[in-house]
C-alpha cells in the first residue's frame, strides 16, 4: 500500500510490541536509549518509522522499575553523561515468556490472515481507502 494515513489497518499498532523489541535488542549487549531507538527502527515489519524515543526512554523507566532491565551512568570526558542499558535476568526470563507469546500471536494473526482473504480477496488501494475513511482516519496520498 502506498502512503501513510494512520489507519491502523496499515499496521501502525505494532508499535504496542516495543517492549519484547527492546528485550531482543539488549539481549545482544548493552546499548544507549538512542541507539537502541534507531536499533529497534531496524527490524523489519516492526514498526513503520523510527521509534519516537521519548517513548523508548518511558518504557525503559518502565521496564527497570520492573526488574527487566538495568541502568548505569557512561560518562565521558568529551561529553554529557549518557544513560546505557542491559538486559538483566528477570529480562531475559521475560523474553522467553514473550517468545512463546509471540508464536500465539503469529499463529492468531495467520488464521486471521487467511480468512481475510477468503472474505475480502485480493483488497484494491480503493478499498483499503474506503476503510480509512470509513474509521476516520485522514485519507492515503493518491
Amino acid at each position: 500500500m502506498s502512503g501513510q494515513t494512520g489507519c491502523p489497518c496499515e499496521g501502525g499498532t505494532l508499535d504496542r510490541l516495543i517492549q519484547p523489541a527492546i528485550l531482543v535488542v539488549l539481549a545482544q549487549g548493552p546499548l544507549h536509549g538512542y541507539r537502541l531507538a534507531e536499533r529497534i527502527s531496524e527490524i523489519p515489519g516492526l514498526v513503520r518509522q523510527k521509534p519516537d524515543v521519548s517513548g523508548v526512554y518511558r518504557f525503559l523507566g518502565l521496564m527497570e522499575r520492573k526488574g527487566l532491565v538495568v541502568a548505569s551512568w557512561d560518562i565521558s570526558p568529551s561529553g554529557p553523561a549518557r544513560k546505557s542499558y542491559q538486559i538483566t535476568p528477570a529480562g531475559r526470563k521475560c523474553l522467553r515468556r514473550w517468545i512463546t507469546s509471540l508464536e500465539e500471536y503469529r499463529r492468531g494473526v495467520g488464521i486471521l490472515l487467511a480468512a481475510a482473504r477468503k472474505a475480502g480477496g485480493d483488497e484494491s488501494e480503493r478499498s483499503q481507502r474506503r476503510c480509512c475513511r470509513r474509521a476516520g482516519e485522514a485519507r492515503p496520498a493518491p
